[in-house]
């Protein structure tokens, strides 16, 4: 992921989910839209992969993004 076109489309995709109060996550930690978009253009060698967490109703209440070790 590096095209600009794409990292402002996944900035505004995550930055609603943030405006309805779900928590967003990377490797674990606490992270902003922005430090979630800066994480996929500095390590192009690097894979991440989205995990949705749901409620008991089935709506999204936290993102979590998880680094994809390819070995």
């Amino acid at each position: 992921m590096g095209d600009n076109n794409e990292l402002r489309k996944m900035f505004q995709e995550l930055t609603g989910y943030e405006q309805k109060n779900i928590s967003l996550k990377i490797d674990g930690l606490p992270a902003s839209p922005m430090q979630i978009v800066q994480a996929h253009t500095m390590c192009e060698t690097q894979t991440y992969m989205r995990d949705y967490v749901l409620n008991d109703k089935g709506d999204v209440k936290e993102l979590w993004f998880h680094n994809i070790e390819e070995k």
